[in-house]
């Protein structure tokens, strides 16, 4: 749409409410040029948001309604603000002379009196103490989240485990896909435990840092919707990862298998090489529905006074989940069709008669719910505890989705805080031309604000409960998300933005009320100074070898040049293998998939790209030779002879406080566990380590790799202290 027709009045006017609604309705694209979004995207998008604009009464109406949500004379429920910083009011919200109150978390009262001049930003006296106070005006009351500075650190995370006042040395740890991992008995899904016996393993030969693939629970009811990043909800754990015997003992899980009626199909799904989920996950229900109905009658145990205390404080967002998941199978057995918007309208509604009465006759059913969660969680933060207790500083570090399926529990149960009809996804790119549409919902910044950020503070409180750190998925999300109509093309969005300071320092006051460190994917187009922004406020970058090209030329950057505030990897879930990518093996598996483009010139795509690959294996080889990893009168190994342990030793050296592997590199497998933009041509999230976690540990092969591992990061802190 070109400048020249945008002047008419409704557009003008669509276009100023898309604005203050937070819509960029202009954005610059992959090739640097401004975009403008059509006004029947922006209509079908603010509508989405609530804000009707079919006619001039409604864009007044509200663009009205936004005026009081900001502006208006009433406080909001949340202020978020940083210690020892004065903290802005609205305007309207403080009249010169008015006195207030601050009752702090500790019991302590502070009180005063606006001297702020008519027509001029209200301030209040900077606060030393971080925490969620209340401040009192008039008596209107609203919740002060006052944060901390920066997030909890690596630094503090060391200081605490070495109970010192020194930095924490370069550290390292390991990047696993949990439901990869193996173990004799786990009937074909990595489990807790096997996490557990991972993270004391690592911790023993020096690794402080377990990275692993989201946790977040999926659908029972439907287990062929297994992609980790589409979860139902993001406050709760995936069944699919209880070890049965963890919590109830061999003998008790024994029985349930033998009771289901499973245990020959439990033996044969463990000897597969990807994972059936569907299969797995109907043995796996069986088996707690077996194990449940024996604890239930178990009645004034310890463990039956635990799920007790775990329900009661699991409160209504539990309760609800719980009642999704029952109320999802009732309805795909009756229906057929597990979305919520398609049940009655009765069903609609989590705080309707008609959920509660369902519920109530169907308490059992709950309850089981109530069980597999606790059980998840029990394990869960067994495997925490046994990463602290065996030496590491950080634990677990938990992956944060940066959405969650429309069709889950997570948008049901917060119908009014998430964005409904439409998807979160990425506008067209230099890779993918038709842009991306991943089926995704989260929050509505606005209801984000009208409610207090309630809930992303419980997300955020979940995610850190049983971890030492999280990394949220694509962080970028939390400046502006690309939002597509339900239905439309993925190129037919626009930019919503949010409220990055606020989250900020929700974030960092959760990390410190947690004792998590936080690390942010900002991996692909970041927009200026907001790597700065994220690490004035003490969250980790990404940092992937691949990405690290030089400034100048077709090389890589030495180590050294690589940035100081991140974490640094090889390789992530979504990209090759250092043996893959030395192969060509991503090359390939994009022709298989189709997203290999024909060529203009006429040449074999395939053919043209390996020939680039082969000149990028050059450069590579040459980056390590430059640091000194590989000898300097060596030619680079063969295409069947990754050179595996230099690309290890190579990431090793770079001043990044915190280095993750993925065990994917440390076995020097070839496949990487996704490929963008496939769904079943490729076997996203399926594939399982041909070893049991113990035997990786007897491995002398794997073992002198991760002694290699911890000296080049010892060595990297000795060469850090000697140039500075």
């Amino acid at each position: 749409m070109s400048a020249a027709n945008t002047t008419t009045p409704a557009l003008s006017a669509i276009e100023t409410l898309a604005q203050r609604a937070g819509f960029e309705v202009e954005w610059q694209n992959a090739h640097k040029k401004m975009q403008r979004v059509p006004e029947t995207t922006l209509r079908i998008l603010l509508e989405k948001l609530g804000l009707p604009c079919g006619n001039a009464t409604q864009i007044r109406q509200s663009m009205a309604v936004i005026d009081a949500e900001t502006t208006g004379r009433k406080l909001p429920p949340l202020i978020t603000a940083e210690v020892d910083r004065a903290i802005a009011l609205p305007v309207s919200a403080a009249k010169s002379g008015a006195r207030y109150r601050v009752e702090m978390e500790s019991g302590e009262i502070i009180d005063g009196r606006f001297t702020t001049p008519k027509g001029e930003i209200a301030l209040l006296s900077p606060i030393s103490e971080p925490g969620y106070h209340t401040l009192v005006i008039n008596d209107h009351r609203t919740t002060l989240a006052v944060a901390p500075a920066r997030c909890y650190t690596l630094d503090d995370a060391w200081r605490a485990l070495r109970d010192s006042d020194d930095d924490a040395p370069p550290l390292w740890g390991v990047a696993a896909q949990v439901y990869g991992l193996r173990r004799r008995g786990d009937g074909g899904i990595g489990d807790l435990t096997a996490l557990a016996t991972l993270a004391t393993q690592t911790a023993r030969r020096g690794g402080h840092a377990v990275a692993i693939s989201p946790m977040h629970a999926m659908f029972t009811a439907e287990p062929n919707k297994f992609s980790l990043y589409s979860p139902s909800s993001r406050l709760f754990l995936n069944i699919a990862h209880i070890d049965f015997a963890a919590v109830l003992g061999a003998p008790a899980a024994r029985a349930a298998i033998e009771k289901a009626g499973v245990a020959a199909e439990y033996e044969a799904l463990e000897e597969l090489a990807l994972i059936d989920w569907p299969r797995a996950m109907k043995v796996r229900v069986a088996i707690l529905r077996a194990l449940f109905e024996t604890f239930s009658k178990d009645t004034g145990s310890p463990l039956q006074k635990d799920f007790a205390a775990f329900v009661e404080e699991g409160g209504r967002p539990l309760e609800d989940h719980a009642r999704f998941e029952a109320l999802q199978a009732a309805q795909i057995a009756e229906h057929g069709d597990g979305h919520w918007r398609t049940w009655p309208d009765a069903l609609q509604d989590p705080r309707g008669k008609t959920v509660a009465a369902f519920a109530e006759s169907h308490r059992d059913e709950v309850h089981f719910y109530f069980f597999t969660q606790w059980l998840a969680a029990k394990g869960l933060m067994h495997a925490q505890h046994a990463a602290r207790a065996a030496g590491m500083a950080v634990g677990l570090v938990a992956d944060f989705a940066v959405g969650c399926d429309s069709a889950g529990s997570h948008a049901w149960s917060y119908r009014d805080e998430m964005l409904t009809a439409v998807s979160v996804g990425a506008p067209p790119d230099l890779f993918n031309q038709a842009g991306q549409s991943w089926g995704l919902t989260t929050f509505s910044p606005r209801a984000m604000r009208t409610q207090g950020f309630a809930a992303f503070i419980d997300m955020l409180r979940c995610a850190f409960k049983c971890a030492g750190g999280i990394r949220i998925d694509h962080i970028l999300g939390l400046r502006r998300l690309w939002l597509v109509p339900e239905g439309e093309s993925a190129k037919d969005g626009a930019y919503l933005r949010y409220p990055l300071d606020d989250l900020l320092r929700l974030i960092s006051l959760e990390s410190w009320r947690h004792r998590a460190i936080v690390v942010g994917e900002d991996l692909g187009t970041v927009p200026p100074g907001f790597t700065e922004r994220l690490q004035e406020h003490g969250l980790l970058g990404i940092r992937a070898l691949w990405f690290e090209r030089a400034e100048q030329g077709d090389g890589f950057k030495p180590p050294r040049d690589w940035d100081g505030g991140v974490t640094a990897t090889t390789t992530t879930h979504d990209l090759p293998t250092v043996t893959g990518w030395w192969r060509g093996e991503d090359i390939v598996w994009r022709s298989k998939i189709g997203q290999t483009m024909s060529r203009a010139d006429g040449r074999d795509a395939v053919e043209v790209a390996l020939e680039e690959r082969g000149e990028d294996r050059a450069h590579l080889w040459r980056a390590f030779q430059d640091a000194e990893i590989a000898p300097a009168d060596v030619d680079a190994p063969d295409i069947d002879n990754a050179p595996v342990d230099e690309a290890l030793a190579f990431v090793a050296a770079t001043p990044a406080p915190l280095v993750t592997y993925p065990l994917e590199d440390l076995l020097a497998l070839v496949e990487q566990p996704n490929l963008p933009g496939s769904i079943d041509e490729h076997p996203n999230w399926r594939r399982r380590l041909m070893k049991p976690v113990d035997e990786l540990f007897l491995d002398d092969a794997f073992c002198d790799r991760l002694q290699a591992v911890d000296d080049a990061r010892k060595r990297s802190g000795q060469s850090n202290n000697t140039d500075s």
